[in-house]
């Protein structure tokens, strides 16, 4: 008898047949990777060409330039030499004289008539207590065209390192003193004894309306060594001032108790002339 083969069976054979063609693995394999399926070996597909990005490598940044900060271009404030930022020259070609520690009752007036004699202005640096003991010499100063300068009290030499109510209330009592004595005179000038500035004088000065003012050139007048002749001596003021005087400076003597500097004032003032424009401070 001959055996037929089931429908079922015969169909089954068929699908099997054709689904391997299809690139399907048999029954019991691996199916195959897909790097595999896209491998230029495997027949009957195309590759595409594989671009490979290069990889970018890690920019450095470069560090951020510190801009250097400009150079300050402020100039030193001209004539400004002294301690404390205080003046040491005029400020311009003007040579000025000035005298320190008076009124003198007989000195000052000595001086007085040879600054009047020729022509002369001057700049005088007050001490309070003698302001007050001598107002009609100090009248005489302003009357008769001088500077006015601020000496403080009683010339105390360490002043400066008091503090800044003090340092301005000996201020204002001598500028009291010597407005007393000459009404309506203009103080512009402050000097500290012995050139012992400090910021706080200086400062305390600059609020009562006052420059603070040192000096280009000290002959030491005020300086008797022992032995020294009255003679040596003059001479080596006037050596003093004519070798180191220039055009504006402020040049420091005294006239309280130094008759040898008015003496030797009565030759050097002329010789100046020749050679510099005398003034007042301004």
């Amino acid at each position: 008898m001959r055996m037929r083969t089931p429908k079922v069976l015969v169909i089954g054979l068929a699908l099997a047949v054709g689904l391997s063609g299809c690139g399907l693995a048999a029954a019991g394999e691996n199916p195959p990777s897909r790097a595999a399926s896209a491998s230029p070996s495997a027949p009957g597909h195309a590759t595409a060409p594989t671009t490979h990005k290069p990889v970018a490598k890690p920019v450095k940044k470069k560090p951020a330039k510190v801009k250097a900060k400009p150079k300050s271009k402020a100039k030193p404030i001209a004539n400004r030499g002294g301690p404390a930022n205080s003046w040491q020259k005029t400020g311009g070609k003007g040579v000025a004289l000035t005298f320190d520690d008076g009124p003198d009752p007989n000195q000052t007036p000595k001086l007085l008539d040879l600054l009047k004699k020729r022509h002369v202005k001057a700049t005088f640096c007050l001490v309070g207590e003698n302001v007050v003991a001598h107002p009609d010499l100090v009248k005489r100063i302003a009357a008769e065209g001088h500077t006015l300068c601020n000496h403080t009290w009683k010339h105390s030499l360490t002043l400066g390192k008091k503090s800044p109510a003090k340092i301005k209330a000996d201020l204002q009592r001598t500028n009291d003193a010597i407005r007393a004595a000459a009404p309506g005179a203009k103080i512009k000038y402050m000097r500290a004894p012995g050139g012992n500035f400090t910021p706080a004088f200086v400062d305390a000065a600059s609020k009562l309306g006052m420059k603070s003012i040192y000096w280009q050139v000290d002959p030491r007048d005020w300086d008797h060594p022992a032995g020294e002749s009255g003679h040596a001596h003059k001479a080596k003021v006037a050596a003093a001032i004519k070798k180191h005087t220039h055009k504006g400076s402020i040049v420091l003597s005294h006239d309280y108790e130094q008759p040898d500097t008015i003496a030797v004032y009565r030759d050097l003032i002329p010789w100046l002339q020749k050679r510099f424009t005398l003034i007042a401070l301004p």
